[in-house]
């Protein structure tokens, strides 16, 4: 029979994604009030916010 490992495993690295953030489509009030909403978030701080509006704007509803 086998000795259970007593030792921790080496961490598991993921890689670093800096995907640029979505742009607004020139026209559509949807994607501007997003981006209207991400600016007034990053000027307080609230990440949070800022990363929701970047997944709506590219789960926009009308597919772009």
């Amino acid at each position: 029979m086998t000795e259970p490992t007593r030792y921790s495993t080496p961490p598991v690295e993921l890689p670093l994604c800096l995907d640029q953030e979505p742009t607004a489509v020139e026209g559509c009030a949807g994607c501007a009030e997003l981006t209207a909403v991400r600016n007034r978030a990053r000027a307080v701080g609230d990440m949070t916010t800022v990363t929701d509006c970047n997944v709506f704007l590219r789960r926009h509803p009308e597919g772009h």
